[in-house]
Order: C-alpha cells, then structure tokens, then sequence
C-alpha cells in the first residue's frame, strides 16, 4: 500500500469521526439556545480546549511555522503576546461574562448581551454588532477555506479548487446541523489531536537529527541568529508583533465559550487547562519550525522557500514518520483549520438569526424556526467565504491578522468597559465598536502605516478613548443598569 492511501485512510477516518459527532449533536439540539449556545452546559475541559482550537486555527500549524521558519524567534512575539492575553482573557472576561450574560435577559450572543447590558432604546447597536460579525468573520472564514485548499494541494497533490470544497462540505455538515455542541464537542477531539501533533513532530523529528545539540548546531550553520528574539527588529516591531494579545478580549468565537461554560467557578479549571494547552502547543509549533530548519537545510533535502514555508509541519511530519501517522498529523491541520471555521460559523450564524433577522425583522416564530434560519445563515456565509477564497491570494497569517485585528479594535475595548465600568452606554459602545472597525479597515490598506504599526494598536487605543469619551457626554443613571452590575458583582463574590 502507498504512503498516499495509508494518510487518506486516516484523514478518511477522521472525517467520519467529526460528523458523528456533528450527528451526536444535531440528536441532542432541541432549541435555539442549544444550537446557539449549548444550553450553557460545557464542563470546563471542553471549555477550554474548544476555546483553544477554536482560537489557534491553521496559523498554529502552518501560518505561525512557516513565519519562524522564514525569520526565526522574532516571530515568537506573536506567541508570547497571545499567551499572555489570552492569561489576562480567562482572568478578567471569563467569569465576568459567564455571570453577566446571564443576569442581563440571558443573552447568548456578544450582540446581545451588549444590547440588553447597556439597555439602548434602538436597534442600532445590535444591528452594529452584527454586520462587524459578518465582515471580519467572512475574511476570517475564507482564510480557513484557503487553508483548506493549501492543505490538499500539498500533502496530496490535489487541486487548491478540490481540497477547499472537501474541507468546507465537512465543515459545514457538522456544523449545520448539530450547532454550537457540535462544534464544541468537535473543537475538543480537534484540540487534543493538535496538542499531540505539535509536540511528536518535533520531537522525532530532533531525533532523527541525531538529538537535541545535533539539531541546534544545524540551525545556527543555516542562520545564525534564528533563535534571537531580537535580531533584526526594533521596540516598535516588537510591541506590534506581541499585540496580537490584545485581539483576545474581542474574538466571539472565543469569549462565547465563556458564555456556555456550567458556571464562573469553573472557569479558573478551565483556565489552567486552556493556557497550559496553549502554551505547551506554541511552543510545540515553534520547535517545528526550527527542527524543519536543520531538516530541510541538510544534504539531500531541499530548503524551503517563502512560498513552502508553511507547508514545513506537513513535509516534517510525512518525512518522519511512516505514512498512517503521518496521515493522522495531517489530520490535526485538519482539525486546527475546521474548529476555526465551524467556530467563526456558528457565531456569524447567531449574529444573523439572533441579533439581525430575530431582533429587528420578526421576533415571534417558534425556536425551530431560528434553528432552521441558523442552519440557512450558515451555509450562505460558507458559500460567500468560499467565494473569497477562491483565488488564493492571501498568506493565511495575512488574512487571519485582518479578521483579529478587526474583532480586537471593535469589540475588545467594550467588552471590557461593559464588564468593569458601569458608566459606559449603548452610543458610547457604538462609536467605539465603529471606531475600531474603521481604523483598522483604513490602517490595513495604507502600505506606509500597516508598516510602522500593527493596525490593532491604533484601532483599540482610538477605539477605547471614543466609546470612554461619549459614554462620558451621554451618561444617564439607569436603576435598571445599577440592579444588574450590582447583583454581577454579588455572583461574581459568591463563585470565589
């Protein structure tokens, strides 16, 4: 038997595991709180790996080595940054949010938590909040589906074309019918498969190098200054590049698992396995980078270039290990691509069921009727996305930096604010959110300052300074505001 067919028995294998489960799922999804939000019924393992797989995509295991492959540890900064903002995420917006999104009309989507938190007489904000959802979930998505197709084309030779409809039909199955659980359910396996991916890969790929000071001594003869952390880039490279953690406090696909987790109490367990997952992945996914340095840059092996360089987990993997195991690393790029984008799926289907079309348009069909629109909402964003990704003509890491930043400016400082600081209002929050969208949109696409600065510093900066600046002209006691932020305070105390 070929190594071909043994890797595609085993993507086969995995494919066919997530839609049982997305069938597991779909059988125990009875409302449109169980499809949007799990019945707020996660344990916190799950919690936290769903979280972790939702958040780290295909940039974990293709975008983040194929940038340290290209330029070394200066690269890391994007992980040191993220590990730290998602720390500060699960500190201070998990069990804040859990409590929250409950006591204000139980909401289950960001929208409208944000709606019924800030109690604005018009539809304004929610109907905000949800486009926001749709623009940088649609860049967000694509650039999963790009993945996808760069996925086929180079560990099996398929077309970019075929490779990105078989990733986005799976996806989207699961996804469709079994709803939030069965992305969360999915997101678990697909966590755990990454974890284990991204530690043996580079684990025997060291040994099969001879050992650890074998491997080091190749990777300073190809570049000496790949494991510096600072050659080749200044304070202000630095502080961009680590700024990447600010994107954490307003990612949906990430903060609404604080909102299904069983209770705030369980969010410090989930906590503890969410960033030791993270951290030990990361720093798997960088160790891959390195070792494939030593690897392809030795005798009778080809360097990678920067057209290759994300692919250096695939050809690491398919170069060390015999060819089912291969196929099952393979898989865990698999897994990191479809929890992203069934994660971002869900999310953008709840913002056009939930806070669009049930919230301004009709509010008075029955709970099955929403499921089916959500199962609507979730193909036709899947078939625009596609759409977008039909010409690959963007890095996954650019495409992926767009959408987080997008998230991060426009939502991240009122999430904040609105979980912290009583005094913020609804037109306060708007401005901010529009603030943020805005400057990101305009700094992404000026050469001259995507340049200089990360255009997520500029958008949270200007977008926290707008939304404290109106809240502050606009501010009027409400008693129903008090009552909420007083009796979250009272829960939060309790869950101690």
């Amino acid at each position: 038997m070929s190594a071909e067919i043994y890797q595609i028995i085993a993507i086969i294998i995995y494919m066919v595991a997530m839609l049982v489960i997305g069938y597991y799922a779909y059988r125990k999804t009875t409302n449109l709180n169980d499809y949007m939000l799990g019945g707020r019924d996660l344990g916190p393992a799950v919690t936290a790996l769903s979280a972790g797989a939702a958040d780290m995509s295909a940039w974990l295991l293709m975008g983040l080595p194929g940038a340290i492959y290209l330029s070394g540890l200066t690269s890391a900064w994007i992980a040191i940054g993220l590990t730290i903002g998602a720390y500060l995420n699960w500190v201070f917006v998990a069990p804040r949010l859990r409590v929250y999104t409950e006591v204000s009309s139980n909401s289950i989507t960001i929208p409208s938590y944000l709606d019924n938190r800030l109690k604005g007489k018009s539809a304004l904000l929610r109907i905000a909040s949800g486009i926001i959802i749709l623009l940088f979930f649609t860049f967000y998505v694509s650039s999963g589906m790009v993945a996808g197709g760069k996925f086929f084309e180079s560990s099996f030779g398929l077309d970019y074309h075929t490779g990105l409809l078989i990733v986005s039909a799976v996806v989207v199955a699961y996804t469709l019918f079994g709803g939030f659980l069965a992305v969360s359910y999915t997101d678990f396996l697909q966590g755990l498969m990454m974890f284990i991916a991204l530690i043996l890969v580079p684990a025997i790929g060291i040994i099969a190098l001879g050992g650890f000071g074998e491997t080091v001594d190749a990777i300073q003869a190809v570049e000496p200054n790949h494991f510096s952390l600072f050659a080749g880039t200044t304070v202000l490279g630095i502080i961009s590049t680590a700024a990447w953690g600010l994107g954490y406090f307003g990612q949906p696909h990430i903060i609404v698992r604080f909102m299904a987790i069983k209770s705030a109490r369980e969010a410090k367990s989930a906590r503890r396995i969410g960033i030791g997952w993270m951290i030990f992945s990361l720093l798997g996914a960088i160790a891959t980078a390195l070792v494939g340095v030593a690897y392809f840059n030795q005798a009778g092996q080809t360097p990678l270039d920067k057209a290759t360089a994300e692919t250096v987990f695939i050809l690491l993997g398919q170069a060390v290990f015999h060819p089912f195991i291969a196929g099952l690393m393979l898989a865990a790029i698999l897994a990191a691509i479809m929890s992203t984008i069934s994660s971002q799926l869900i999310v953008t289907s709840s913002a056009l069921v939930e806070d669009l079309y049930k919230k301004v348009i009709k509010s008075d069909a029955e709970d099955k009727t929403y499921v089916l629109y959500g199962r609507i909402a979730v193909l036709a964003v899947s078939i625009f996305a596609g759409f977008l990704a039909w010409e690959q003509n963007e890095t996954i890491l650019g495409l992926v930096e767009f959408a987080w930043a997008g998230f991060g400016a426009s939502f991240g400082p009122v999430i904040l604010l609105s979980l912290y600081w009583r005094k913020l209002t609804s037109q306060g929050a708007l401005a901010g959110m529009i603030t943020g969208a805005i400057v990101v949109v305009v700094w992404a696409n000026i050469e001259v300052l995507k340049s200089a600065m990360y255009e997520i510093v500029p958008g949270f900066i200007l977008s926290l300074i707008v939304a404290v600046v109106v809240s502050i002209i606009t501010y009027k006691p409400n008693p129903a505001i008090e009552e909420e932020f007083n009796e979250t305070n009272r829960l939060i105390n309790e869950n101690k």
